[in-house]
């Protein structure tokens, strides 16, 4: 459906791109991250890295709305968040009009027309993940750029020449290498210098990772900006650029002294000339008498946490002692997973129950399951089919990397955007004299089987855990939040919107808040400061047991307040620390 470009559009952006498990803010030249919090009115931003919340406040305040400034923002992050975002991946945007409208635009990445459930097997036995991920066989065709333009066709009011600008200009001046920027290319030097373009951009002529505190610059990425600022997105899906696209993944250029086998892809000029971003319904749950909207199938997290929400509306949550209340989260996240493993695809190609999987009913029979203490997983799925509405149709509602970023503009009006380029550093393939890295998200499908229907399957989009959210409280905005973190975004989501709604926890206090992630294993991922926490004994006792499973998220909100105010929030420690602003900061 489309719409005009009404100037008075306003959207609050959730941006959650490839930086999934890993991730890392690189702060700009002389910058840092900046405040993870601010209260103001006006628009506002948080994003991972300080110089994109910038670039967002930037586009607020010469009168765009906040696609606009999500835009300008996403285009920066592709700069200095490279192994985890940019051009070369995709994404997921929900968005809540200022008439009330709440849609969705699908950006995720698409295989080859020539892939076939078999692609990323040899000798009859599945590839191991390195071998099928740093690959040109891994690469999805990308579809950020064309949600960028789709967006601000449909929903902004700048050009996609003006919101690239700051993006060009980070290029081209560069960005301060931070720690975290260093550690995402150290653990990918081995498989970098292998390929002399990824090398070239990424590497010192040593060969080892830029240094901290050195400047990085990318100005083939600058050129590429600046050639789509003068052709549009057509100079991307079509003619040289294309070209090289293709060439690269087809014939991936590696060094005579390469230590690995870079196998090629199948992807051709006609799969970018026929790459479409779709716009589809979003999922929505009723909670605590508020509507929580998310991105349906091809992505799990709107079904997912939508379940899980589903299953806790049944307790009592803010009554309970914090353990209590956590053991229910856990046990809601467990069988809502079990349910995403088996049922969620790209709805193309397989009949998703979504409206069964997010129906009260089917939560009751799931929440039955629940007792006092721990089940054992994995726990079976359950069979949403009986509660299935109507018939499903197309528009129905290990190291990975993707950013987070929210705006809003004084109009009102929300949009939630996460995009990637799955794992950190995607195929570790840079595009020769593009500066742009190309994405491993086909390592997204159960590529290890040929009947699951996540299975990989030519023009398929593979099932992804991105979980852009927005909240509203009688019709009006109340939060928008998300995060990078794989399938533990999930989670992450589901956490933060129990601490905030139930337990009684500050934004900000519930992005700080220790997480633990229970995804149908015999074991929950937790944090270090979860596991040296009085909870972990209190859970254990429940049956509970525990992995340390490192950093989980790096989550950015903004919530709506009294007297026209709003605050953003962005993660203070995770990933270096994000960055939170608004237009006019008020004590």
């Amino acid at each position: 459906m489309h719409r005009k470009r009404l100037h008075w559009q306003a959207v609050v952006l959730t941006v959650a791109t490839a930086l999934l498990l890993g991730g890392g803010a690189s702060a700009g030249v002389g910058s840092g991250s900046g405040p993870p919090t601010s209260v103001g009115t006006g628009g506002a931003a948080a994003s991972v890295e300080r110089l994109a919340t910038q670039a967002a406040i930037d586009t607020l305040k010469a009168h765009g709305n906040a696609v606009d400034a999500a835009v300008a923002a996403a285009a920066v992050l592709g700069v200095t968040e490279p192994f985890s975002s940019g051009i070369g991946g995709g994404g997921f945007m929900v968005i809540r009009t200022a008439e009330g409208e709440v849609t969705t635009v699908d950006g995720r990445e698409t295989a080859a027309a020539a892939m076939t459930p078999t692609s990323f097997w040899e000798n009859g036995v599945p590839l191991p993940f390195n071998d099928a991920r740093y690959s040109g066989m891994s690469v999805g065709v990308p579809g950020t750029l064309a949600t960028w333009a789709e967006a601000l066709d449909e929903y902004g009011t700048m050009s996609l020449a003006r919101t690239l600008r700051a993006g060009i200009r980070v290029a081209s001046d560069g960005f301060l290498v931070d720690q975290t920027f260093f550690d995402q290319t150290n653990q990918n030097l081995d498989y970098f210098d292998d390929v002399p373009a990824t090398a070239a951009l990424y590497l010192d002529p040593d060969g080892t990772p830029r240094d901290v505190g050195s400047v990085f610059r990318n100005p083939d990425l600058a050129a590429t900006y600046r050639r789509i600022a003068r052709e549009g997105p057509k100079a991307f899906y079509r003619g040289s650029l294309a070209a090289a696209i293709v060439d690269t993944v087809q014939h991936p250029q590696v060094s005579p002294t390469a230590n690995h086998t870079w196998r090629p892809g199948v992807m051709t000029t006609q799969d970018l000339r026929n790459y479409r971003v779709i716009e589809r319904e979003p999922t929505r749950v009723r909670y605590r008498g508020l509507d929580v909207y998310s991105m349906g199938p091809p992505s799990s997290g709107g079904s997912t946490v939508g379940e899980a929400l589903n299953i806790l509306e049944g307790f009592r949550l803010s009554t309970m002692t914090r353990d209590e209340a956590l053991h229910y989260v856990l046990e809601a996240s467990r069988y809502s997973f079990a349910d995403r493993n088996a049922y969620l695809a790209d709805p193309k190609y397989f009949d998703v129950p979504l409206s069964g999987l997010l129906s009260k009913d089917y939560a009751a029979t799931r929440r039955a399951l629940i007792t006092g203490t721990a089940a054992t997983s994995p726990v079976a799925p359950g069979d949403p089919a009986p509660f299935v509405e109507g018939e499903a149709s197309e528009t129905s509602p290990q190291s990975e990397t993707t950013t987070h970023l929210t705006t809003s503009d004084r109009w009102g009006n929300v949009v939630s955007y996460t995009f990637t380029i799955e794992s950190t550093g995607g195929s570790g393939l840079v595009v020769p004299g593009t500066g742009v890295l190309l994405n491993n998200e086909l390592t997204d499908f159960n590529f290890d089987s040929t009947t699951h229907p996540n299975r990989v399957e030519g023009s398929k989009r593979p099932r992804s855990s991105m979980s852009p959210t927005i909240v509203l409280r009688s019709h009006k905005p109340f939060l928008a939040l998300g995060s990078p973190g794989g399938s533990t975004i999930i989670t992450t989501v589901l956490q933060l919107l129990v601490d905030r709604l139930d337990l009684a926890m500050t934004l900000p206090d519930a992005i700080v808040d220790p997480r633990a992630s229970q995804r149908n294993t015999a074991q929950t991922s937790a944090e270090p400061a979860f596991l040296t926490s009085p909870l972990r004994a209190l859970l254990e006792a429940r049956g509970h047991s525990f992995v340390n499973g490192g950093e989980i998220g790096a989550a950015t909100g903004i919530e709506f307040l009294r007297q026209r105010r709003v605050l953003a929030a962005a993660e203070p420690v995770r990933r270096g620390g994000g960055s939170a602003m608004v237009e006019v900061p008020v004590p």
